[in-house]
């Protein structure tokens, strides 16, 4: 067996910082259990694989695989995963191909600095609204006081594809206090659609964005493409940046000494919501499979 190799950093402006992510290429129809040592092996947040492609409708069929599980989508994933389709597969500046994952068809639209990809723009799925919720037990589950929540703004399950606790903090100092007691959370969780809080607030550490946030379960995220679509969503519907439509810039993974920028463009159109997330890819490294 050997399968080809990619390693790239996603919501990176820069090399060795964003979100780590191997794409393999598998035309020879691995099986999911070894798909899933496989990324196991890799020990990145996801590790995809390539497992068919039509290069003239420049559509690619993927796999998502956390160290545990598969996933119906993720949002590093799918720009990192573009971002290696058009570089060793098409080989040529195509302004959009589209992925073809559990959760569906998604688009990725490409910009272009000379002859390499700039900003890469995923369109995810209509945003889904789930529960609202209570403060008190967040505040428990976050380690923070009742005070640290913005109570302008609802503790409320949603989803892009996958459902996360969208939490809003008054400030980047109760941000930057917060401590997940797994336990809690797990049992909190139980029986709902989320399962891991994505925490913001509108105080960033650059002035050139809008927003900084982080994603903890039971580990950190440096950045997270699907949460932040949510987010977005989340966003124009309760109009957190002040409008229905929504152009900002996030910070994540600056505690992880992993710095990211995701780009989210958004805006109410009839019944619906549009979510794009953009941000910028870093190639690391590639080799292969023996």
């Amino acid at each position: 067996m050997k399968l080809p190799l990619f390693i790239v950093d996603v919501f990176a402006e820069a090399k060795y910082a964003g979100n780590q992510l191997a794409v393999v290429f598998d035309e020879g129809g691995l099986e999911t259990e070894m798909m899933q040592k496989i990324a196991r092996e890799m020990h990145f947040s996801e590790t995809t694989f390539i497992t068919g492609y039509d290069l003239e409708k420049k559509t690619f069929k993927v796999r998502i695989f956390t160290t545990e599980s598969e996933l119906p989508f993720a949002g590093h994933p799918t720009l990192g995963t573009a971002y290696i389709a058009q570089k060793e597969l098409l080989k040529d500046n195509v302004e959009e191909l589209t992925l073809d994952m559990k959760a569906g068809l998604i688009p990725v639209k490409f910009n272009y600095e000379g002859d390499e990809p700039g900003v890469l723009w995923m369109t995810q799925l209509n945003p889904k609204f789930g529960d609202k919720h209570p403060i008190e037990p967040f505040a428990e589950i976050l380690g923070l006081s009742v005070e640290d929540f913005d109570t302008d703004y609802p503790i409320q399950e949603v989803s892009t594809g996958v459902y996360f606790y969208m939490v809003p903090l008054k400030t980047r100092a109760a941000l930057k206090r917060v401590k997940v007691d797994v336990d809690k959370l797990a049992e909190y969780s139980n029986g709902r659609k989320a399962s891991t809080p994505f925490m913001f607030c509108k105080e960033p550490e650059d002035s050139a964005n809008h927003a900084k946030a982080r994603m903890m379960g039971k580990g950190e995220d440096p950045a997270t493409g699907s949460a932040n679509g949510c987010f977005l969503g989340y966003s124009v519907k309760h109009r957190y940046f002040g409008g229905s439509k929504v152009d900002v810039n996030v910070e994540q993974g600056a505690e992880m000494n992993r710095p990211s920028i995701l780009y989210l463009k958004g805006e109410e159109r009839g019944d619906e919501i549009s979510v794009e997330v953009g941000g910028k890819v870093a190639y690391v490294a590639k080799g292969e499979l023996v």
